[in-house]
C-alpha cells in the first residue's frame, strides 16, 4: 500500500480514535449509512470500501492520494468494453494524478511515483483548505461525508433546505460524487431519480461551491470525466467523442473471484437506457460551465491539468464539427436538454444555443495557449461571432420585430432578402399579439426555414443574459417582460419553464399526445422551482435583484410546505404536479443558490461571462459592415483572431 505522509498523520488520527466515528442518512435508504475506521484487507494488503458479512466498512480519505497495487480502473479508454467504473479505493484526484505526463511524475503500470510530490501536494492540499476565499474565515469543510448540520434557527427554511441537500449526496468508495435526483422516501416507483444526473448535479455543486466545500464538486467533475472517455454503444451505432453521460449511477456489485465480498462500481447512462433514448447535449455544457466556477472558487486548482484540457477540447470538438448545417446554431434533436421530452424543440433550440454559447466562453478562458490549440481556438472565436450575431438578430422578438414580421414578404430568392427564413406572417399566433408588452422583448424558442417558435423559453433567456448571448439591452428588456408578465411567468411560483403550454390539437401533434406533458404540466407549461437559481444570477448581473427577490419570497410561502416538488401544474402554479417527485435536489439547491447569491451577490461572478472589448468590435464591424446579414462579395480587410 502506497500512502502519502499527510494522509497516514490522518489516518492514524482516525484508527486511534482521535477522530470519532461519523454517521449519515439517507432518506431513501432504510438502514443507517456508518463511515467506521478503515480495515485493512489481506488480500489486497490495502485500504478497502468492501462489503463483508453485510457490514460496509469504508475508510475515510481524509484528502489523502491512495493507489493500490492492482489497478482495475480504466484510464482514457484503456478498456472501452468496460460498462462501469470499479472502484478500488484510488480516489479520482490521484488516478487522473497518476495519469499525467507533465514530467513532475512518472508513471509504472498506473501507479505514481516520486512520492515526496504527492506528500508536498497533500500538504498544499490541507494548507489552502486553511486560506479558503469564500469561508469568511471558516474552515472550508473537505470532507462532506458525516458533516453535521448548525447555525441559527434549527427550523429555518435554509437550515432544513441543506440539510436535504446533504443527504441527497451520493457516495463512491467513501467519497461524496454528486446528488440524486429526487429523495423521497414515501415514493417505491424511483425509475432513474435515484442516479446522480449532470444537468441536476449543476445547483447543487454551486450551492457548494458557495458554501465552500469543493470536495463534492472535485470528485463529480473528475469521475464524470473519466466516464466521458468510454466508448458509448446503441444498436451497434457509436455517437461521438466527448459525449458526457446524462447520468450515472453507484452500484454495489459482486467482488471478482469473491462471493462473499462487494465493490462498488459506476454506471453510466449516455442516453441508451433513458426515455426515448436521446444523447445529453447539455451535459457536456454544462460540465464546462461547472468547471469554471470550480477553478474560480479553488485556488489550488489548474485547468492546465492535461486531463481536464483533454476533456474541454474532445466536447469542443463534438460541437464545433462540420456539417450541413448553414446556421451558427448547434443543431439538436427533441428532447436533449432539460425538456427532455417531445416538445417540438428539435433544431436550433435557445436553451442549447445559450449554454452552448456559455461553454466557448468558459472553454476559452481555460484552454492552455499551445500550437496544438490554435486551430481550435481559431474555430471557437470564429463561432462565438457568429451565433452571437445570428441569435442577437434573428431570435429577438419585441412589438416593433413583431410589426416587422407581420409585414414580411415572402418568397424572396437573392442575397439581399430580408425575410431570409421565409417566415410566413400568418405564423404569428394570436395569443402573442396581444401577450407582448409595449416595453420588453424576449428571443423566441427556435428558428428554423418557414418556422419559428415564439413560445416563451425561460432558461434559455435566463442564460442568455447571464452569458451575455443577449445585449445588454435586451437583458433589460427581458427581465421587463417577466415583470410585465408576472401573473403568467410566476405567479404562485416560479418560474414557468415556458408559456404558453401547447393545448388542443396542437398538444396532440407536437407531443403525440403526451400523457405527461399535458396543458400547463411538466414541461408543458409547468412551473419549475429550480429555474429561480437561474433568474437569480441574471438579475444580480443587471443589477435588479429586486426580481429575483420577489419571486424567492413567492417560493418560501410554499416549497417545504409541499415538500418541495420537483414541479408545478395549472397556469397559475397552485397545484403540486400530478406527477412530480418530492424532495427534488435541484428545487432544494435552486433555492439555496438563490439565496446565497441575494446574500452575496459577487460570488455571482464565478458564473456570468462578461462580454469582452474585442469580440464587441467585431460584432460592431460585422453588423455595421452588413446590417441585415447580406451576402458580402468581399471578405474583411483582416481576420478576427482573439
Amino acid at each position: 500500500m502506497v500512502i502519502s505522509m499527510a494522509a497516514s498523520e490522518a489516518a492514524l488520527q482516525v484508527l486511534s480514535g482521535a477522530v470519532p466515528s461519523q454517521t449519515y442518512t439517507n432518506l431513501r435508504s432504510t438502514s443507517l449509512l456508518s463511515y467506521k475506521y478503515g480495515f485493512k484487507s489481506q488480500k489486497d494488503d490495502a485500504f478497502g470500501c468492501i462489503s463483508q458479512k453485510g457490514l460496509r466498512i469504508f475508510r475515510i480519505y481524509a484528502g489523502s492520494h491512495v493507489i493500490r497495487k492492482t489497478d482495475r480502473i480504466f484510464i482514457g479508454g484503456q478498456n472501452n468494453q468496460s460498462k462501469s467504473l470499479r472502484c478500488n479505493c484510488t480516489g479520482a484526484e490521484s488516478v487522473w494524478e497518476a495519469s499525467r505526463e507533465d514530467g513532475s511524475k512518472g508513471v509504472v503500470n498506473g501507479v505514481a511515483k516520486d512520492l515526496d510530490n504527492q506528500s508536498l501536494e497533500a500538504t498544499q492540499h490541507f494548507k489552502y483548505e486553511k486560506e479558503d476565499p469564500l469561508s469568511n474565515g471558516e474552515l472550508a469543510s473537505d470532507t462532506a461525508v458525516g458533516k453535521t448540520f448548525s447555525g441559527a434557527g434549527a427550523n429555518s427554511l435554509e437550515d432544513e433546505a441543506w440539510n436535504l441537500l446533504r443527504a441527497s449526496m451520493v457516495f463512491y468508495c467513501g467519497n461524496p460524487v454528486g446528488t440524486i435526483a429526487a429523495n423521497d422516501p414515501s415514493d417505491s416507483n424511483t425509475l432513474n431519480y435515484d442516479q446522480v444526473f449532470i444537468r441536476d448535479f449543476i445547483p447543487s455543486g454551486i450551492a457548494f461551491l458557495l458554501k465552500g466545500e469543493y470536495e463534492i464538486v472535485r470528485n463529480f467533475i473528475l469521475h464524470t470525466l473519466q466516464l466521458q472517455s468510454w466508448e458509448k454503444t446503441m444498436d451497434c451505432h457509436s455517437p461521438g467523442q466527448g459525449l458526457m453521460p446524462a447520468s450515472f449511477k453507484v452500484r454495489v456489485v459482486p467482488l471478482d473471484g469473491d462471493d462473499s465480498a462487494t465493490e462498488e462500481v459506476l454506471d453510466p447512462d449516455f442516453g441508451e437506457a433513458a426515455i426515448g433514448r436521446v444523447a445529453p447535449v447539455d451535459s457536456g455544457l454544462w460540465w464546462i460551465i461547472l468547471l469554471r466556477a470550480y477553478g474560480k472558487c479553488w485556488r489550488p486548482f489548474s485547468p492546465e491539468r492535461i486531463d481536464v484540457q483533454t476533456g474541454i477540447k474532445m466536447i469542443l470538438k463534438l460541437c464545433l464539427a462540420d456539417g450541413f448545417d448553414m446556421f451558427p446554431t448547434l443543431l439538436v434533436t427533441d428532447g436533449s436538454c432539460m425538456i427532455d421530452r417531445r416538445m417540438g424543440i428539435h433544431g436550433h433550440p435557445l436553451e442549447i444555443q445559450a449554454l452552448f454559447y456559455s461553454a466557448l466562453l468558459c472553454a476559452r478562458e481555460m484552454l492552455a495557449p499551445e500550437d496544438a490549440s490554435a486551430d481550435l481556438v481559431r474555430a471557437l472565436n470564429n463561432r462565438l461571432v457568429a451565433l452571437s450575431i445570428h441569435i442577437r438578430e434573428y431570435y429577438w422578438i419585441d412589438m416593433k420585430k413583431l410589426n416587422e414580421i407581420y409585414r414580411y414578404k415572402t418568397e424572396e430568392y437573392s442575397f439581399d432578402a430580408v425575410n431570409k427564413f421565409n417566415i410566413y406572417p400568418d405564423q404569428i399566433p394570436p395569443w402573442l399579439v396581444e401577450w407582448m408588452p409595449n416595453k420588453g422583448g424576449y428571443l423566441i424558442g427556435n428558428l428554423q426555414p418557414a418556422h419559428m417558435d415564439f413560445r416563451f423559453f425561460s432558461l434559455g433567456n435566463l442564460w442568455a443574459i447571464v452569458c451575455s448571448l443577449a445585449t445588454a439591452d435586451q437583458s433589460h428588456a427581458i427581465l421587463d417582460l417577466i415583470e410585465a408578465k408576472w401573473s403568467d411567468l410566476v405567479a404562485d411560483m416560479p418560474l414557468k419553464i415556458c408559456y404558453p403550454a401547447l393545448e388542443g390539437q396542437e398538444w396532440r401533434i407536437i407531443t403525440g399526445s403526451d400523457p405527461k406533458n399535458t396543458p400547463w404540466s411538466y414541461h408543458n407549461g409547468g412551473s419549475w422551482p429550480t429555474l429561480i437559481w437561474q433568474l437569480t444570477v441574471a438579475c444580480i448581473k443587471m443589477n435588479r435583484p429586486e426580481i429575483a427577490e420577489k419571486a424567492i419570497r413567492a417560493a418560501e410561502k410554499r416549497l417545504a410546505r409541499d415538500k418541495w416538488p420537483e414541479y408545478y401544474d395549472t397556469k397559475g402554479a397552485r397545484f403540486i404536479g400530478k406527477q412530480a417527485h418530492l424532495f427534488q435536489t435541484w428545487s432544494i439547491a435552486g433555492y439555496l443558490v438563490a439565496k446565497l447569491l441575494i446574500a452575496n451577490p459577487s460570488a455571482a461572478n464565478i458564473l456570468i461571462n462578461i462580454e469582452d472589448a474585442e469580440l464587441l468590435s467585431v460584432f460592431s464591424w460585422a453588423l455595421n459592415a452588413n446590417p441585415r446579414g447580406k451576402r458580402s462579395r468581399k471578405g474583411p480587410k483582416q481576420s478576427f483572431i482573439i
